[in-house]
């Protein structure tokens, strides 16, 4: 499907979307808090939707892929193909750069959505959790480097939440982690920024994961698989979600 062909396809379903509220007067029912699918990576017009960057386009020599698995390793959840981000992590950088840039990091995220009513966002002002389903691979080392980024329409379009991902499984299967809005940090140019702004869930921009080798001074080989991700209240969580105090914990060992 071409560009312009989603263009359209995007303006046409927020078409539905406004007439369906209308005719069907949702807005009298209260707000939908069903578990709300925000992406999936399980075709390759999906993941044609995705943007990836690394430290090597400023300089550094880390290398950066996503791309459809069509592996055994989807068998276990029912997919015949799932998205792989996979590459390398590095932190040296290229002759010239020493001391000007820093290596380290790799991630993606969804492009923009654009239509003739706006870019388009998600509204997750009604479900408490965001709900990732991945695939842990890669080099050992690199396991514990993950971090889940979400970019509103704030009022500081620089601001990013963010939250490290911390997997219980370690044999490369399928599992669901579940993390609380609420315990996403603002961050601004790399650093934490003030906490006493709440993230604007009613326009979620972009969702996307990043892996910071040059926090935790790692290299290597590092893949993620990723079939979903989602918006979800309590009654659909099925593991033990992410907690602030769980971070603290896991940053202090």
């Amino acid at each position: 499907m071409s560009n312009l062909s989603r263009y359209f396809e995007r303006s046409a379903m927020i078409m539905r979307d406004s007439l369906s509220k209308i005719i069907l007067m949702r807005g009298a029912e209260g707000p939908s808090t069903a578990p709300k699918t925000l992406f999936t990576f399980n075709t390759q017009q999906d993941i044609d939707q995705i943007a990836t960057g690394c430290d090597a386009d400023i300089g550094g020599n880390s290398s950066v892929n996503i791309d459809l698995d069509t592996s055994e390793h989807n068998a276990s959840i029912g997919r015949e193909a799932t998205g792989r981000f996979w590459g390398t992590m590095r932190l040296d950088v290229k002759p010239g750069y020493e001391g000007k840039i820093r290596g380290g990091y790799a991630g993606f995220r969804n492009k923009k959505r654009p239509s003739l009513f706006g870019d388009l966002t998600d509204d997750v002002s009604h479900h408490e959790y965001l709900a990732l389903r991945l695939r842990l691979g890669g080099d050992p080392q690199t396991r514990n480097s993950y971090y889940v980024n979400i970019q509103t329409a704030g009022p500081i379009s620089t601001d990013l939440w963010q939250h490290r991902l911390f997997f219980r499984r370690k044999d490369g299967g399928w599992e669901d982690l579940f993390i609380p809005f609420t315990n996403f940090v603002r961050t601004n140019a790399g650093e934490v920024a003030d906490g006493r702004i709440s993230m604007y869930r009613e326009r979620v921009k972009s969702i996307g994961i990043s892996i910071l080798g040059g926090n935790s001074n790692v290299t290597g080989r590092y893949e993620l698989g990723i079939d979903s991700i989602r918006a979800v209240n309590e009654e659909d969580v099925t593991s033990e979600p992410l907690q602030a105090e769980k971070l603290e914990e896991k940053e202090q060992e």
